[in-house]
């Protein structure tokens, strides 16, 4: 008996010591938190102790809501969670939580997140056929889309706020009212500071894989996306990169982006699947 207080006593001491930062999981398009409980455990079992908040806002349909809304609602939740953790946290966020989080990074100048992992998150944006678009849009194919993404009206929408048609770049630019910005493809007077607190994070990791089904290109979970005849260009060969417009080539350069990608992974098992939790995250949540 005494052997065994002595261990858990040990056991304590040694997450004490290693002091594990808080995990702050922010949910995709018609997700809600509870679809994360392998995610948590896995969290749990690598790392006894840790704090992980999976955030319980715009579930379901009110993931549809515009991407700047949910920014300020995910912010005002996670804010007291910085603050409470002066070693900072760490982001793991799927899919269109993906660019949520980059609203926070980029907006909120006294962040402290360590490790932002983006889980097949369309970064680059969205051009896709997809059951998704299907059921939002069931009038709609991607080719004539942006008919609607590109109006006031769409942009209410979240997934039209990351919609990039590649054959009609000047209406995505002028018409983009979300990624656009946050990539400074259109010019915006907050882009000097939004670069300045996106940089504030330790890490970036990117992670992504061709059998996701969902994120089109795929390559869009790692910052590549289709040039205007549909080929895939790689993220170091983006402008957005070459021009360092939000800074990922700063970060290449620090030596802090981290490329992941996994064969065989649906876009909703990411957060489910063990290979990619061994192989992606768990080293980056310390």
């Amino acid at each position: 008996m005494k052997g065994l207080l002595w261990s858990l006593i040990g056991a304590c001491l040694v997450v004490a010591v290693i002091g594990y930062k808080p995990v702050v999981i922010v949910h995709g398009l018609f997700d809600s938190s509870w679809e994360f409980g392998e995610l948590l455990r896995f969290i749990n079992e690598s790392h006894p102790g840790t704090n992980v908040s999976v955030i319980d806002l715009f579930d379901r349909s009110a993931s549809l809501m515009p991407l700047w809304k949910q920014v300020e609602g995910f912010k005002e939740a996670i804010y007291p969670i910085m603050q409470n953790a002066a070693d900072g946290v760490h982001f793991i966020c799927y899919s269109q939580g993906g660019l949520i989080c980059r609203g926070i990074l980029s907006t909120l100048p006294d962040h402290n997140v360590h490790s932002f992992i983006s889980l097949s998150s369309p970064q680059a944006g969205q051009y896709g056929d997809t059951d998704y678009l299907k059921y939002i849009f069931p009038e709609f194919m991607k080719s004539n889309l942006f008919h609607f993404c590109y109006t006031a009206v769409g942009q209410r929408i979240s997934i039209c706020n990351y919609w990039k048609d590649p054959h009609h770049t000047d209406m995505y630019i002028n018409g983009s009212d979300y990624l656009a910005l946050l990539n400074s493809e259109r010019q915006n007077p907050n882009s000097t500071v939004w670069k300045k607190n996106f940089l504030r994070i330790k890490k970036l990791v990117l992670i992504g894989g061709p059998d996701d089904g969902v994120i089109t290109p795929w390559q869009s979970s790692q910052f590549g996306f289709y040039d205007k005849n549909e080929t895939v260009v790689e993220m170091k060969e983006q402008d957005l990169y070459l021009r360092d417009l939000f800074g990922l080539k700063t970060l290449d350069a620090r030596g802090d982006m981290f490329l992941c990608s996994v064969a065989g992974v649906e876009h909703v098992k990411w957060h489910s699947n063990d290979t990619v939790f061994n192989s992606c995250i768990v080293k980056w949540l310390v």
